[in-house]
């Protein structure tokens, strides 16, 4: 394979690596709203583009190979193959890689907030549980020979009809 094609390859990466940038965009939105349904249906249209992303990973490291003539290495890195090509398709790649770099970071920062957001979400959850529920106290040990007063338990809901 030629430069070309490992070009080619990385501005595809990019690309989904943008839509699955957009598609955590739109999951912060959805987190905000309770919007269930929606958060569904991004998941998996983020999970179509991790299976994309994957196999273009995939194709970069033969590329890789290829271009650099190194079948037996196992993983070669972005750099080594900028090290080895002439000047302008250095710059093509460079370009590239710093722009994947950056798309990758804004990924992660996105995904660390939404996972912010869906921790707090269940945080809220969990206290408004609490607060329908009260805990029954705490059991401690006492004295065998001293009678505790029993308190009536206390119902969530009235059964009177």
């Amino acid at each position: 394979m030629s430069t070309a094609a490992l070009i080619n390859i990385l501005e595809k990466q990019f690309k989904l690596h943008k839509k699955l940038y957009d598609l955590s965009l739109a999951k912060t939105e959805l987190i905000k709203k309770g919007d269930m349904e929606g958060l569904q249906s991004i998941l998996k249209d983020e999970q179509t583009f991790v299976a994309a992303i994957q196999t273009m990973e995939v194709k970069r490291q033969e590329a890789a190979k290829q271009l650099l003539g190194k079948e037996d290495e196992s993983e070669i890195t972005l750099t080594d193959c900028i090290a080895a090509v002439p000047g302008d398709q250095k710059d093509s790649l460079d370009a590239l890689q710093s722009n994947l770099i950056s798309i990758i970071e804004k990924l992660r920062a996105q995904n660390e907030l939404n996972q912010m957001l869906t921790h707090q979400s269940l945080q809220f959850v969990n206290m408004t549980l609490d607060m329908l529920q009260p805990r029954p106290e705490a059991m401690n040990y006492s004295r065998p020979d001293q009678q505790t007063a029993k308190k009536p338990a206390v119902s969530l809901f009235t059964s009177k009809a």
